[in-house]
Order: structure tokens, then sequence, then C-alpha cells
């Protein structure tokens, strides 16, 4: 009879070394090990600035920090996408994003997307705290004392699409929502093209630190302090209602953890 025999199979695993365990695995079929599940993909776009200490365009900043340990603690990916903010916007209005951040709230951008707690915006669900202030040239009498403006002469400049238009519009002063980027602003205020300019106050804090902040003054009473969301789109809202709430779940776990609050406080925030 051809073929080998067991005694032969035996025999030659005896002289290759192999165990019986070789003997089984030669014998057994080949079977593919699972692959992991694929996680899933939720894509958020963010403004294509940097907004110290928050974020900056290349990822870096406590928003990705707290959203990347949301990644973990759920499975997902986060696809970001660094455009500029009103495109962002408008990404998020068409449904052709999943979400943006970091979104201060108005009542308008409830056409936009959707905040955690639904018609009752949950501030617990934030991602964090900032405030906007008033810039004005050194010497200028330009002045902010929490409930109205004083010898405003001329326009007061902020970024475009930038919430704190409203309140700058609601005091009836001038407005010039011309500029893109916050030294934009600060050069114009120095040119003497505006009469003060609203930041935020990331954003104030390193225009102070940077050279052009030797001829600028920051006004001490900020002109409004407001929580930061991730807002979804209303079509990952409406598909998919449980992970938007585990997102905005764990966004809250997240930012209250005590490794999140070391992140924070090596970064001179508050949350």
């Amino acid at each position: 009879m051809s073929g080998w025999s067991g005694n032969s199979i035996r025999s030659a695993l005896r002289r290759s070394g192999c165990s019986c365990v070789c003997a089984i695995a030669l014998a057994a079929p080949v079977i593919a090990a699972p692959a992991p599940p694929a996680r899933e993909v939720v894509s958020l776009c963010f403004e294509r600035q940097d907004v110290l200490p928050w974020r900056t365009e290349s990822g870096g900043g406590l928003n990705f920090i707290l959203l990347h340990a949301v990644e973990e603690k759920l499975g997902v990916h986060f696809d970001f996408q660094s455009v500029p903010w009103k495109r962002c916007l408008a990404n998020l209005q068409a449904n052709s994003v999943d979400g943006a951040f970091a979104v201060s709230y108005k009542a308008d951008r409830r056409e936009l997307g959707e905040y955690p707690g639904g018609q009752q915006v949950d501030a617990s669900k934030r991602m964090h705290i900032d405030r906007y202030v008033l810039l004005r040239r050194k010497g200028s009498k330009a002045d902010w004392d929490g409930k109205n403006f004083h010898n405003i002469e001329g326009a007061i400049g902020f970024q475009l699409g930038y919430s704190v238009g409203d309140l700058l519009r609601n005091h009836n002063v001038e407005v010039d929502e011309g500029s893109q980027r916050a030294d934009e602003l600060a050069r114009k205020l120095l040119a003497g093209r505006l009469a003060a300019a609203a930041l935020g106050g990331s954003d104030a804090h390193g225009i102070m630190r940077s050279p052009l902040g030797a001829q600028l003054e920051e006004l001490p009473v900020p002109l409004i302090e407001k929580p930061y969301f991730l807002i979804l789109s209303h079509a990952l809202v409406a598909a998919k209602p449980q992970l938007a709430e585990r997102i905005w779940r764990a966004i809250e776990q997240v930012r209250n953890s005590p490794a999140y609050k070391k992140a924070e406080q090596a970064e001179g925030a508050g949350h």
C-alpha cells in the first residue's frame, strides 16, 4: 500500500522535532482569526486656526485631548476636518459632516445641528468654558463696564461668524466682521481702523503675549462667558440617537476625570 503510514508520520515528526501539537496543527484546516470589528467613524469639523489652549490646526490642544479620550472610551473613530469656521458650520447644516466643535450656543444655530440636552441645552455636556474680552489701543478711552459700552468712536471688530457679534449688535454699536483671524483684528485696531476688538479669551491671551500686545490693553471685565459644545448633525442624531447621547455623556465623563483636569491645570485653563 503506497502512501504514508501512521508509523511513518510519527517517525517523520520525531525526526523533525515536532510534537503532537504540530501533528494536530498540520492536520487541522487553517482558520483565519476573525478581524476586529471596525470602529464607527464620526466626522467632525473644527476651525482652521490655532485657538490655544483648546486646539491647533495640527490637532493639538485640550479639545483634542478630550476627544481622543472619548474615542477610546466609546470605541469610535473621529475623522477630524480642519476648515474655515463659516464653512464648517455650513457643512454641518448640510449634514456633510457629523459634528462641529467647539460651538457656543446661539438660538439660530439650532438650524445647523443639535446641542446636548435638546431644547434645554445641557451645559454639563460642554467641552469647555471660555470668555470674550475687549481689547483697545493703549491710551484709548474705549470702555466696557459689564453692562454698557462707553467712548466707542468707530467700529468694534470681531472674527467672521463668531457669536460675540450678537452681543455687540444688541448694544447698537457699529461692528466690523471682516477679519478671519485674531491677529488681523489686532493689526486693524493698531492701525486705527477699529475702536476696539472683541476676542475670545484664549485669542486675546495669545495677542497680548505677542509683539502686538505691547501697544494694546485688555479690559478687565469680560464681555461674556459661555460654554462651548460639540454639536452633532441633525442627520446623525435622527439616525443614531443612542450614539449621540453616548458621545455627549462621554465628553462630560472625560472632562470631569482626574487625568483631564490635570491636563487643564498644566495649560492654565478651567472647564
